[in-house]
C-alpha cells in the first residue's frame, strides 16, 4: 500500500486548519504550501579534480534519494580561474513525496546532529517567502557513511513556498512543520 509522507498528512490534517484559522484564510486552496527544495552543492575543488565532483554528486544523490544535475559556471570569472561551461557543482530539485520526505528528515534526524545546535535563523527568507539555509557539512545525514568521507563539503537547501503574501506566513508554515528556529534570546 503506497502511504503519504508523514508531513504531508500534517500538512493536510493540522497545519492547513491552524493557518486558515491564524491568517483568515477563507479557502483552503489560498493557504501557503511548499512546492520544492532545492538542494545546491558548489564544488570548487572541482576545478583541479573532478573526482571530487563525482563524489559530491554520489554524495549529495544519497542523502536526497535522486540523481544531481551537474551545474556549470554561466560565465568565465579570472580572479577565481574559472571558464565558461567548466563543472563548478550540483544540484537536485525535489517535489512531492520525496520532497516532504526529506524535509522530515531533515528536521528531525539531520538538524538535531548539527554539533552546539541552537536552532536556524528566522530571518533568512527572501522577499518571495521563500527559505534557504546553508548546511556546513554533509556528515549530519544518517545517509552518508562517516568513514568514506574524503572532504567536509557544504550545501545550500532552498524551500520553495507557494502562495505566501508575507515572510510571516512562510515563518508560520514551517513552524508549523516543525523547523526548529532560534528563539531571540538564542
Amino acid at each position: 500500500m503506497n502511504m503519504a509522507p508523514r508531513l504531508l498528512e500534517k500538512y493536510r490534517n493540522e497545519i492547513i486548519p491552524k493557518m486558515m484559522e491564524t491568517f483568515s484564510f477563507k479557502n483552503r486552496l489560498a493557504v501557503p504550501r511548499l512546492e520544492k527544495i532545492v538542494v545546491n552543492m558548489g564544488v570548487g575543488e572541482a576545478l583541479q579534480d573532478i573526482k571530487i565532483l563525482e563524489k559530491a554528486m554520489e554524495e549529495l544523490s544519497s542523502i536526497t534519494g535522486q540523481k544531481p544535475i551537474l551545474r556549470r559556471a554561466k560565465k568565465a570569472i579570472a580572479n577565481f580561474k574559472i571558464k565558461q561551461g567548466q563543472p563548478i557543482g550540483c544540484k537536485v530539485t525535489l517535489r512531492r513525496t520525496i520532497m516532504y520526505e526529506f524535509l522530515d528528515r531533515l528536521i528531525s534526524i539531520a538538524l538535531p546532529r548539527i554539533r552546539d545546535f541552537r536552532g536556524i535563523s528566522p530571518d533568512s527568507f527572501d522577499e518571495g517567502g521563500n527559505y534557504t539555509l546553508g548546511i556546513t557539512e554533509q556528515s549530519i545525514f544518517p545517509d552518508i557513511d562517516y568513514d568514506k568521507v574524503s572532504r567536509m563539503q557544504g550545501m545550500d537547501i532552498t524551500l520553495v513556498i507557494k502562495n505566501v503574501k508575507s515572510k510571516e506566513q512562510a515563518r508560520e508554515l514551517l513552524k508549523l512543520f516543525g523547523m526548529p528556529f532560534r528563539t531571540a534570546n538564542d
